[in-house]
């Protein structure tokens, strides 16, 4: 198999190809943009726009697909938690935008249930916000969200991602922190597909929510989507490029938001449930190629909301005296091409996302995992 990288550029600095196997994740450089994006990214670069009138225009359109009264193109998920913490904290005040990180005389309390932390809680953090973290002390949940929400508080973060959960749901979480006067913006960066989620969130009470453009929607890996109430929106807008206020930094260019809004447009398009079948088929490939081998349990989880689309799974059982998953895996990535499939979750096992797979590689996968999972330690 053909280990170049298809760029010129990237095969020219010795950069490895990559088989993913491991899903829309930014270490891998999220997902492979459909051709209509990369048109409609080559189309914006030969002109120049006013940034205003592109961010309003774009922002209606992203509005019309998510169900909320606005909408704005961000520089990926992260950029917008930042604003939409920015913007609960200052609303659409210029000199409070200006003042930005510094908190002072401002609501600037996130209040985030404990097991909503993750490694992008920091983007909150980013705007100059205090996390208030609940769901540890005693009491019930709903009794401790409620400890939470004080006089200082800008906003409730709730987080949708693989592996973790809250006992409140988004709509009771929404009606207690409505009650107190405090917004909820939601962390659904994963959470695309389905498509349904692009307007469940909102539908469900949320203030803002912040999706991911780089991952299911296929659009480039620097955008996002920021959607929700038009106060907060524009204030939110007010807070970036091509304004000075603190997410400046996580600028998106016009190029990224023709390629994003071109990526949104297709995705509410795609017979979703046709390409579920063929992540299916690839990923019965790959366990049809290592299903036999004594020791291990292999399965097909489609179900899983914890898992994007069917995958493939691999479970190292009692008595299984091969190779250790993180052999395998190791193994795997040593190869050339590299190859790259993911581990844990409910235990000890290896997991295939066929998501970011191209034609064919399902089979070379296969190959490769059964080489490794028969290999000596």
């Amino acid at each position: 198999m053909n280990s170049g990288t298809g760029s010129a550029i990237f095969d020219s600095l010795g950069v490895r190809r990559i088989i993913n196997g491991r899903g829309w994740i930014t270490a891998l450089g999220g997902s492979i943009m459909p051709p209509e994006v990369c048109e409609a990214m080559a189309e914006a670069v030969n002109t120049y726009v006013d940034f205003d009138e592109l961010n309003l225009a774009a922002g209606r359109k992203i509005a019309g697909y998510t169900g909320a009264e606005a909408g704005l193109a961000v520089a990926g998920a992260a950029a917008g938690l930042l604003l939409q913490t920015a913007a609960c904290m200052t609303g659409d005040d210029p000199a409070l935008i200006d003042q930005l990180p510094d908190c002072s005389g401002l609501r600037d309390e996130v209040a985030l249930y404990y097991l909503h932390q993750t490694n992008y809680d920091r983007c909150y953090r980013a705007a100059g916000a205090k996390l208030v973290i609940w769901g540890e002390g005693d009491g019930s949940a709903e009794e401790q969200l409620e400890e939470a929400i004080g006089e200082s508080t800008a906003a409730l973060a709730y987080v949708f991602h693989p592996w973790n959960s809250c006992p409140i749901p988004l709509e009771r979480a929404v009606e207690i922190a409505h009650g107190r006067g405090v917004p909820v913006i939601v962390d659904a960066a994963v959470m695309l597909p389905p498509a349904s989620n692009l307007t469940a969130y909102i539908d469900a009470g949320a203030d803002m929510v912040a999706f991911s453009g780089g991952k299911g929607l296929r659009g480039p890996q620097s955008t996002g989507i920021l959607c929700g109430r038009a106060d907060l929106i524009e204030a939110a807008r007010l807070s970036t490029s091509p304004y000075k206020g603190v997410g400046r930094a996580a600028k998106v260019c016009k190029e990224e938001i023709a390629g994003l809004l071109a990526a949104l447009d297709l995705f509410v398009r795609t017979d979703h449930e046709a390409e579920w079948a063929v992540w299916r088929s690839r990923s019965a490939a790959i366990a049809s190629a290592v299903g036999d081998i004594p020791g291990l349990e292999v399965r097909i989880e489609e179900d899983d909301p914890n898992r994007q689309g069917p995958q493939a799974v691999v479970y190292f059982r009692d008595g299984w005296a091969g190779a250790s998953s993180s052999a395998v895996l190791e193994r795997l990535a040593s190869r050339e091409p590299s190859i790259r499939i993911g581990q844990g979750g409910y235990g000890d096992e290896l997991f295939i996302s066929p998501v970011t797979l191209c034609e064919g590689e399902e089979e070379a996968v296969g190959r490769a995992l059964r080489e490794e999972l028969l290999a000596a330690e």
